[in-house]
């Protein structure tokens, strides 16, 4: 009898219509529990066991919450279980589950995120399947490391590595992928990986070394000073002043072709930001670029020459959590730069 651990922390999947709203019920969580013992895709094989770190709506997420979590999952003795299912809301699930990735990196056990579209009551939900999925990946694949589990609109449930998942879309509720590859899916509640040559084999997840750095649960700090800006026609960067309450670091988003405004002066100037940053001692990162080795629009490489400091290869989620972990582990910016840029924690970089 495989033994798994759900840990409840709220969202959607464990919430209820109250009025006219939904909201998180405190017995919502556990009884998607008494749904699946009582359901079609029940396994015989499988006891679950439950704890329940936290119980809110994700949007409400901070990383006060994170390292909540993270510090649960730490003090568990995870030789007692096959694995263990995180229930959690859609709206931040991909920077959680990016988070728990870099956290989790060396985990010997399959950790799983997965969420539900609607409230298990709303017909048109897939909580339910997504947990039966989850419980199945966990289960028979018995496959180390940190997963995200979600059904898509055409009913295939689709399972990514944590740190390679992207925020679901407003209109569809479509997580997405960095070029559009998942890592597998679960067909008839059997797990079949994707082939691409951007995608780890299981068995090199099986093998591969433990990550090697270590984190303490008493000092886990996540820096909450970072400004994430994202760039549309018209950001007008005067709005953005730092003289009295500065960030450590600010992470700037890119168009699709990895440019923003390269203008070189005026306040749609980003070079000119960065500069003005530059010159306050705050770190300007600027992402996603594939690859920096690539042919690179000369817009692209005016912020580069401005000061800015490129995170290749990292979806925006995973970059943002990375930096957030990065400068609340090291109070030397240069640590913190180094640490951002060039280690790899858990497959966050897009290549094998």
């Amino acid at each position: 009898m495989k033994q798994l651990l759900v840990v409840f922390t709220g969202g959607t999947i464990g919430s209820k219509k109250q009025g006219s709203g939904i909201d998180v019920d405190g017995a919502g969580s556990y009884s998607l529990i008494d749904d699946y013992n009582n359901g079609e895709h029940q396994r015989n094989d499988v006891q679950l066991h439950a704890i329940q770190p936290l119980n809110i709506l994700s949007e409400n997420m901070t990383t006060n919450d994170w390292i909540t979590l993270a510090a649960a999952i730490r003090r568990l003795d995870l030789t007692l279980y096959s694995g263990l299912i995180i229930t959690h809301g859609s709206d931040t699930l991909a920077y959680s589950a990016a988070m728990m990735g870099y956290l989790f990196a060396g985990i010997s056990i399959p950790l799983i995120l997965t969420a539900s579209n609607y409230p298990l009551a709303d017909e048109r939900s897939n909580g339910r399947r997504n947990f039966a999925n989850a419980i199945a990946f966990a289960a028979q694949e018995q496959l180390p490391g940190v997963f995200a589990l979600y059904e898509n609109d055409t009913g295939k449930a689709l399972v990514y590595l944590g740190t390679r998942i992207t925020q679901c879309a407003s209109f569809t509720d479509q997580f997405g992928s960095p070029y559009g590859i998942p890592y597998g899916t679960i067909v008839d509640s059997r797990f079949e990986w994707y082939p691409h040559e951007r995608n780890p084999k299981p068995e090199s997840l099986r093998s591969s070394s433990k990550s090697t750095w270590i984190w303490d649960e008493g000092s886990l700090r996540l820096e909450t000073s970072i400004v994430y800006i994202k760039p549309y026609p018209g950001l007008n960067y005067d709005y953005y002043d730092f003289s009295s309450n500065q960030p450590k670091a600010v992470l700037h988003d890119l168009h699709h072709s990895g440019t923003a405004c390269a203008m070189e002066e005026g306040p749609y100037s980003l070079p000119r930001f960065i500069k003005a940053c530059r010159a306050q001692g705050i770190d300007v990162y600027i992402c996603p670029i594939k690859d920096r080795s690539d042919s690179l629009y000369s817009s692209s490489l005016r912020l580069i020459e401005a000061g800015a400091i490129v995170i290749e290869k990292l979806s925006v989620e995973a970059a943002l959590t990375k930096l957030m972990l990065a400068y609340g582990l090291y109070e030397d910016a240069a640590e913190a730069r180094a640490f951002a840029t060039e280690s790899i924690l858990y497959y966050e970089h897009n290549e094998v």
